[in-house]
């Protein structure tokens, strides 16, 4: 690899890290609270009036790259202040430029190094299936216990196309964001439900490889533009 790629991958990973932080400093400065609940970051954004917006961006990209910072009080926060479809508008904004930051992050530093080793993959390689690779990453936006931040940095070393990502992010995170936006002060996980249905995209996405690979000319292969290559 050329000096230049190296000075640049880790200049971006500095500029991140710095915006990150930058970001994290100037929330809490601002009196961002702590424990992120619903109550409290509602009534924090009721007090920054025309600027409530931009930090409720601000805070769901800091959640989506970080990781560990949770998304769904920032989205039930969101439709408390700005109601159910504002709200909803606002935190998937921010969710989704968070997911392309992530996103871009893991495709610079680790694209290169696995696509080689996965040249064949149909995941991983330059050829693979943008139609598999879609309704991959839509799957687990449409389930709140799959890491948003996780699915990011995994699309990213992935063949999966920006703009393909990008809508696949957008469309699959909306349902969920707009019922937590929905839900406001009353918001609540219900751990049976999204255990079943994380559980069932889990067996749906072990088991599709191997149907493919058994009928790699079904017409699910051929819709997928798998051409064989699973």
């Amino acid at each position: 690899m050329k000096r230049s790629q190296w000075v640049f991958r880790i200049s971006f990973l500095i500029t991140v890290a710095l915006l990150m932080a930058a970001i994290w400093l100037l929330l809490r400065q601002l009196g961002m609270p702590v424990s992120l609940a619903p109550a409290a970051l509602s009534d924090w954004l009721l007090h920054q009036g025309a600027m409530g917006p931009l930090f409720l961006i601000l805070m769901m990209v800091l959640a989506v790259v970080v990781g560990p910072i949770p998304t769904l009080p920032i989205s039930a926060a969101a439709g408390l202040v700005y109601g159910m479809f504002t709200g909803t508008a606002i935190a998937v904004i921010g969710a989704l430029a968070g997911a392309l930051i992530a996103f871009y992050l893991a495709r610079i530093l680790g694209r290169e190094a696995v696509q080689h080793k996965l040249d064949h993959n149909p995941v991983f390689s330059a050829r693979g299936s943008q139609r598999f690779l879609f309704m991959a990453v839509l799957l687990t936006r449409l389930i709140p216990l799959f890491s948003f931040a996780l699915v990011s940095y995994a699309a990213g070393v992935t063949a999966i196309k920006v703009w393909r990502y990008a809508l696949a992010t957008a469309v699959g995170m909306l349902p969920m964001t707009f019922v937590f936006a929905g839900l406001g002060q009353s918001f609540e996980l219900n751990p049976v439900v999204t255990v079943l249905a994380a559980a069932v995209v889990l067996m749906v996405m072990s088991a599709l490889p191997f149907y493919l690979r058994r009928r790699p000319h079904s017409r699910l292969a051929v819709w997928l533009q798998l051409d064989g290559r699973v």
